[in-house]
């Protein structure tokens, strides 16, 4: 339950009008829910320091959790952002996979090491886990994002910036909602992102090459603006090849004629120059410019005073032609480049992509949030430009490789918590998956409306449907009069007479008393509306990893410290995907593609991506004062820098370790106590 409602701003939304609009144009539902929601403001949670890496006197942050909660965190702060970059999800319909990789049991990879091999990546064992599925209603895409920007709105400065990714799905709904939120006074750009130059499959129609960045101003009179000029691409190169041909051979380079024509009529520049007649409309300078140019032999002079004059513009001081609204020069990740190769994310975009927004739209120092954060893209390019930065994900997954990424640049920051009664099993999607599976009885039922996840069927009942919250659609997870009017006034109506109770699972409940009492005093409905607490099923779904290590004073080096050995490492959830993955190749083998299945050692040392010690506190927030992550091909990142080492099955300390955190190739990290060290 949330500790209290942080108001978004305006108090209240100033008319909803795009929302009538929807309502009117489209048949656009819940505009009244989201009104009521914003009414009553943003949940505000507890949040948990999890880790702090470094001094962090900046106050960079890592935040696992939804974007309104954590606006409500900042708001409740105080904190106000500069800059806003979200690449929220594009409502495409697909499904987003991370692939997960088995290590090199370190005594294979000590082997191969020994005998001076490589190890071939054709060779690595993988299989694929979902991440989360961009598969949205149309009109709980658009309540969700309202309420999003609302809330990111209102932490953001006077003179903040806010640029908005997407795809041709949604981006022209987002664009109305976003001139409600922000003002179509406040709109700068439309900037076109060309992310290939072709597409394959499009056999019907033309190639989809193109994402749309929407960027818009908190105040149109104050956002800031710094322009960038484009110099390394090839139409520059050939801009600077055919213009400037000019070379009076006097050391200063090659350049080009510019000419100081106005083109608006401007009397009071209008005046004879060293002899030379004014253009019509007057010159483009005042004439203690001119002058100084013509001291410094920068202007050419014409022989017949009608003619013009012109600027020298030197190609060695030449900054570029000015970035305009069409970016083609910034690709895709390549798969084989390094960049995709150190993160390997899933719609992951290139640093080059958010180097141009952040130089553009903030200063030195200034504070850089992404709400989505994804790779972590916009922290890490935020920090290489010396900002300060806010990641935010729901996932655990991208709040891990965020924080790998950020060590392994020397950044420093702390890693929160919002602890919103969410226990997330790695992702939404397997958290539905098992939640489905944990209820007792629960069955897919095609009759039913797509806003029941089932039924169950009872002897005496008979079809009883069951609303789970959708963790993919944070809009659903607080059960509020907003929602249980919606439950009972538009879900069950449309239920087929026969039904006699219902059954509504929650994850937070604004008072479960109010509820209670708001299905009582509504005599709307004869159904019978039973309320589960859905925590104690989540509760069932974490079930930690199992270890068996030991830890001695380390007496190979000078320098002495400490060394915990893994001995045997056990997860049942990375087995079962893998029991999953092998009996799905076996189905499909064929003589052609053989089913080879992946197999695990009995120590399982296979399985573990990370290892962090902490040597400075028994319990609370994690001090990771040595840590090791092994990479696919089984070499070492050592406290964020990277080895041509193979793993040995242990990791070092120079003070005794008080705790170990494993991480599986999953994502799931698990913390033991140390209590043998020597």
């Amino acid at each position: 339950m949330p500790i209290k409602y942080i108001p978004f701003i305006p108090e209240p939304i100033e008319g909803q009008a795009v929302l009538g609009n929807f309502n009117r144009i489209l048949k656009y539902k819940g505009a009244d829910e989201v009104s009521m929601t914003l009414q009553r403001g943003m949940p505000l949670y507890e949040m948990e320091k999890i880790e702090t890496v470094g001094e962090n006197s900046d106050g960079n942050m890592v935040i696992r959790g939804e974007c309104v909660s954590a606006c409500a965190y900042l708001k409740s702060q105080g904190i106000q952002v500069d800059l806003v970059y979200i690449d929220p999800p594009f409502a495409s319909g697909a499904d987003y996979a991370k692939k997960v990789y088995i290590r090199r049991n370190p005594k294979v990879a000590e082997a191969i090491a020994q005998a001076e091999q490589e190890l071939d990546i054709d060779e690595l064992k993988a299989f694929e886990e979902k991440m989360y599925g961009d598969v949205w209603d149309k009109e709980k895409y658009l309540n969700w994002m309202y309420e999003n920007l609302m809330a990111i709105k209102s932490v953001m400065s006077e003179n903040a910036s806010i640029y908005v990714h997407l795809d041709w799905h949604m981006i022209h709904y987002i664009k109305i909602i976003m001139d409600e939120i922000f003002g179509e006074d406040n709109f700068i750009n439309e900037i076109i992102w060309r992310r290939k130059q072709s597409v394959s499959w499009a056999s019907k129609q033309f190639g989809i090459t193109n994402d749309t960045i929407l960027w818009y101003g908190y105040n149109a009179d104050e956002y800031i603006f710094n322009p960038e000029y484009s110099i390394d691409d090839e139409n520059t190169k050939n801009y600077l090849e055919k213009r400037f041909v000019y070379d009076d051979n006097d050391g200063k380079g090659k350049y080009m004629k510019s000419p100081l024509v106005n083109s608006l009529y401007r009397p009071n520049l209008k005046y004879v120059f060293h002899g030379v007649n004014p253009p019509e409309n007057g010159w483009l300078y005042k004439k203690e410019r001119l002058e100084e140019w013509y001291q410094n032999n920068e202007l050419v002079m014409p022989s017949d005073p009608n003619m013009r004059i012109y600027r020298k513009i030197y190609a060695s001081t030449y900054q570029g032609q000015p970035i305009q609204n069409i970016w083609l020069d910034i690709p895709i990740v390549n798969p084989m480049a390094k960049e995709r190769a150190d993160v390997d994310y899933a719609t992951q975009k290139p640093e080059a992509l958010l180097e141009r927004i952040i130089k553009a739209s903030s200063n030195d120092g200034m504070l850089i949030a992404d709400f989505f954060g994804g790779s972590g893209v916009t922290a890490a390019v935020a920090n290489k430009l010396g900002r300060k930065f806010i990641h935010c994900d729901i996932g655990v997954n991208s709040i891990q490789t965020t924080r790998d990424r950020l060590v392994a640049d020397g950044a420093e920051f702390g890693v929160l918590e919002i602890k919103d009664g969410v226990q997330l099993y790695r992702n939404p999607v397997q958290t539905m998956n098992k939640i489905k599976a944990l209820i007792p009885g629960l069955k897919n039922e095609d009759s039913l409306d797509s806003f029941w996840e089932g039924a169950i069927s009872d002897s005496k009942l008979g079809t009883i449907p069951v609303y789970v919250p959708n963790l993919m659609d944070s809009s659903t997870k607080l059960l509020d009069v907003v929602l249980m009017n919606r439950i009972i006034h538009q879900a069950i109506p449309d239920l087929d007479h026969n039904i006699k109770k219902v059954i509504v699972y929650y994850i937070d409940i604004t008072d479960e008393a109010e509820i209670r009492k708001f299905i009582a005093e509504d005599d709307s409905t004869t159904v019978e509306i039973e309320l589960r607490d859905l925590k104690a099923i989540l509760d069932d779904i974490v079930i930690g990893d199992y270890v068996e290590f030991h830890c001695e004073e380390n007496t190979e080096t000078l320098l002495g410290g400490y060394a915990i050995t893994i001995d045997k490492f056990v997860s049942d959830r990375v087995m079962s995907k893998i029991t999953e993955f092998n009996h799905k190749s076996a189905l499909n083998s064929s003589e052609k593609k053989p089913y080879k299945p992946i197999i695990i050692s009995d120590d399982g040392l296979e399985l573990i991506e990370f290892i962090s010690v902490d040597c400075t506190s028994a319990e609370g927030e994690w001090h990771s004062d040595s840590e090791i992550k092994i990479d696919k091909l089984g070499y070492v990142v050592r406290n964020g820098v990277k080895t041509k080492e193979f793993w040995d099955c242990r990791i070092t300390s120079d003070n005794k370790p008080l705790r170990i955190k494993i991480r599986n190739i999953c994502g799931d990290e698990t913390v033991w106590e140390v209590t043998d060290a020597k």
